[in-house]
């Protein structure tokens, strides 16, 4: 495994890091408790030492299991990413923006975009008892909050980080002029945002303001949540409350079954699967810091970790390029 360094903070993260949003279950078509706990001790077992979770992620379950999992490691060489800002259990009373409807076993669930400084405080104390820890090493806001001023927000994170009760800071989903004005009050070590082979766009004006402020960013969705892997294209079964149903529809899928295709013969080659060479090549990109990768059981986390064992040639890394041009 890889470690790197965040961005202008102290933390040193896993360049593989566990995301735990699909073990939450919530619009993942459920979850197995006992699978979700083994693939983040498979992750741990086998360099991943970074976890980034939300309390949204199945409501809170997300959270607690990674609490009971990671119970038998030495904490101070775990880094736990967490988030806040997505309120679903009312207690915004109506306030913030409202994002969408989350399908609970269901229950539509509505969910709002919510950053106050007494909501950030009171989710903080919440995820602290969920992880069983006393600290979080990177918090992050998971969306922006129109309705309240980032300065506000950002108040309420730096009496967080006063306090010691989190190590880093970041933001999540932010463009340049929220992060901007993140910055007049508290130091951003990383934005997380979106980024594969079929999404680049912050390519364009993100990166590059990033990677001069060395902020570094956190790329989730880096499989298109799955996507990428192929066997969607081989075993299309998703259940009805999986959000993928929809999620995939935005693609041109013939256009990516072609380049899973033409990916393949390079990751025969090297005898690796084709998710690992697409979370390869993610982490070889420049300005990304870490990369997310979900596991749903203990075979999928250490594949995951195994990404790091190999490495892509000048050669390969054009090949992989000229395949990716092909589709845009």
């Amino acid at each position: 495994m890889e470690y790197r360094k965040l961005g202008n903070s102290e933390l040193e993260l896993s360049a593989i890091t566990y995301g735990a949003f699909a073990i939450g279950g919530t619009m993942w078509g459920g979850t197995e408790k006992k699978d979700s706990i083994e693939s983040v001790q498979a992750s741990i077992d086998h360099g991943v030492t970074t976890i980034d979770t939300a309390p949204f992620y199945g409501f809170g379950l997300s959270e607690e299991m990674i609490g009971e999992a990671i119970k038998p490691y030495d904490r101070s060489k775990v880094q736990l990413l967490t988030k806040f800002g997505l309120v679903w259990d009312g207690s915004n009373n109506g306030k913030g923006d409202f994002f969408f409807d989350a399908d609970d076993n269901g229950k539509q669930v509505p969910i709002y975009k919510y950053s106050s400084k007494e909501n950030v405080i009171k989710e903080i104390e919440e995820s602290l008892k969920r992880l069983k820890t006393d600290y979080i090493d990177l918090l992050q806001i998971h969306w922006p909050d129109s309705t309240t001023p980032i300065s506000e927000t950002m108040e309420a994170v730096e009496t967080l980080i006063q306090q010691g009760k989190i190590k880093a800071f970041g933001v999540s989903n932010y463009n340049i002029e929220q992060i901007k004005e993140a910055q007049k009050t508290v130091q951003i070590a990383s934005d997380q945002v979106a980024y594969s082979m079929l999404n680049r766009s912050i390519e364009k004006d993100l990166l590059p303001f990033t990677i001069a402020e060395n902020i570094g960013i956190i790329a989730y969705s880096p499989m298109e949540r799955g996507l990428l892997t192929g066997k969607y294209f081989t075993d299309s079964k998703l259940k009805e409350n999986d959000h993928r149903n929809g999620y995939f529809g935005k693609f041109d899928l013939q256009k990516v079954k072609t380049l899973i295709e033409e990916l393949s013969s390079l990751a025969n080659d090297k005898h690796i699967s084709i998710a690992q060479l697409v979370l390869r090549w993610t982490t070889l990109q420049k300005g990304i810091a870490i990369v997310l990768a979900g596991a749903r059981n203990a075979e999928q986390a250490i594949s995951n970790a195994k990404t790091m064992d190999f490495d892509l040639s000048a050669s390969e890394l054009t090949f992989i390029n000229e395949a990716i041009a092909k589709i845009d």
